[in-house]
């Protein structure tokens, strides 16, 4: 018994410690983490607390990949670290599922968390609602839904066309890839998902060999906005086969979850198929699209032709969609436009998993009276942005909160102030290389084109 009451006690201990807040090791951030009803969070206020308080929300982890230990409070950690030091409270919850398309339950958690933190530290002056990828529709839903918790929305490199949006071009992407290179993949209702990501990539790699693969996986890539741009640390190239070849990486490493056990998740969680493509003009998408050109000019080099190609799209059999499985995608994953908040959004120009055709459809959605405004990085990359980037946006938004109106949001005027930031606010992570960068500031003036797809809401 004495045994039994020393591993109750240790087990206790244990619990209790992931309820109760620890001070950091310098003293001057207190650190609060545990769990809310299955819901790991953690939570820092700084002893210099101002008063505002961002609430992070986490893009899409793959089910192909382990559960991350760390819990994001912020896209770059050098931006953790500057917004502490300011003193603003962080905070986020890992959600209760933490892989996968799970905005359901981050929309339930990160309102449970704002709301202990409100029971347990103070009501905050100012909440803003922040995320990246797919957590920039998780933020985005919180504001619009909860519109008295929330003074601000802040996204980074979002899909904020919606998840029906998201899933529709990577099926696009798949369909085109049957049609024109018998890649034999299961788009929907996936039985093989390991078989499934292997034939995808085989598929991708192969037809970057030769002059006429290269054409039709650009035409593939087109139909879903893909840029033939990856290196954020060089300019996009200017030779179709590199284009092409990027485009390709693109695919590999980050559209293979459409093909995967991702998709399957999705689906179970959707209660079926919530994808289609019955009734699309894949024509019309093209002439679209801003890599028509690379389209064109990899035509042109195989002696193809495109006209041909094109027809094999509009006559091959179609998918449709489960109804059910689609209101579930609209419900947890489709933002309105209709945020009361003054929302401020960023996005590189050259993203191949959250193409920047998202913020268009996003803008339209909102409207020309809407409170909002929308900066672009002239770099390739999903949510490769420096520390420095980040923090002039969130300024940007925090200077429109203090008054009625929004401060100049001119490339020049952005990337001065954020060159002032010290060396280690200028870095990104260099995903060819796999290591850390030194860049400059790269604001610039971007017009998206159109979401390729005619939005379904």
């Amino acid at each position: 018994m004495a045994r039994r009451g020393l591993v109750f006690l240790a087990l206790l201990t244990i619990f209790l410690g992931l309820l109760v807040p620890s001070a950091s090791a310098g003293g001057a951030v207190t650190r609060y983490e545990g769990q809310l009803e299955g819901a790991r969070y953690l939570v820092l206020v700084p002893e210099n607390w101002n008063g505002t308080l961002v609430l992070w929300s986490h893009g899409m982890y793959s089910l192909a990949y382990p559960e991350p230990d760390r819990i994001a409070l912020t896209s770059q950690p050098a931006t953790e670290t500057f917004l502490l030091e300011q003193g603003y409270a962080l905070a986020a919850s890992q959600y209760r599922t933490v892989r996968g398309w799970s905005i359901e339950e981050a929309l339930t958690d990160q309102t449970r968390l704002h709301d202990w933190f409100t029971r347990t530290i103070g009501a905050p002056r100012r909440t803003i609602a922040a995320g990246e990828s797919v957590g920039a529709i998780t933020a985005t839903l919180l504001a619009e839904r909860n519109p008295r918790r929330f003074d601000g929305l802040m996204t980074f490199c979002g899909n904020l066309a919606g998840g029906a949006a998201h899933w529709n071009s990577s099926l696009d992407l798949g369909y085109a890839l049957n049609t024109l290179l018998d890649a034999r993949l299961q788009l929907v209702r996936i039985t093989d998902p390991a078989a499934n990501v292997s034939r995808f990539v085989d598929a991708v790699q192969a037809a970057t060999a030769n002059p006429g693969g290269r054409a039709r996986l650009a035409l593939a890539n087109a139909l879903a906005e893909i840029p033939g741009w990856f290196d954020a640390t060089q300019p996009r190239p200017s030779d179709v086969a590199d284009q092409v070849f990027w485009q390709g990486v693109w695919d590999r490493f980050y559209r293979a979850g459409a093909f995967s056990v991702d998709r399957v998740a999705l689906e179970q969680r959707a209660g079926g198929n919530p994808s289609w493509n019955v009734g699309v003009d894949y024509r019309r998408i093209l002439a679209k699209s801003g890599e028509r050109s690379l389209v064109e000019r990899a035509y042109a080099e195989a002696g193809l032709d495109l006209g041909t190609d094109l027809d094999k799209l509009a006559g091959a059999p179609r998918i449709t969609p489960d109804p059910a499985a689609v209101g579930y995608l609209a419900r947890f994953g489709l933002p309105l436009g209709r945020t009361r908040v003054p929302v401020l959004t960023m996005h590189t120009v050259a993203d191949g998993t959250a193409p920047a055709a998202h913020e268009r459809a996003y803008a339209e959605r909102v409207g020309p009276d809407g409170d909002l405004r929308q900066l672009f990085v002239n770099r390739a990359g999903h949510c490769v942005f420096t520390a420095s980037e980040e923090i002039t946006a969130l300024r940007t938004l925090e200077r429109r909160l203090d008054s009625e109106d929004w401060p100049s949001t001119r490339p020049a005027t952005l990337n001065a102030e954020a060159g002032t930031l010290a060396p280690e606010h200028q870095t990104i992570f260099d995903s060819v290389r796999e290591t850390r960068v030194t860049t400059t500031p790269a604001f610039a003036r971007h017009s998206p084109p159109p979401y390729p797809r005619a939005l379904p809401f």
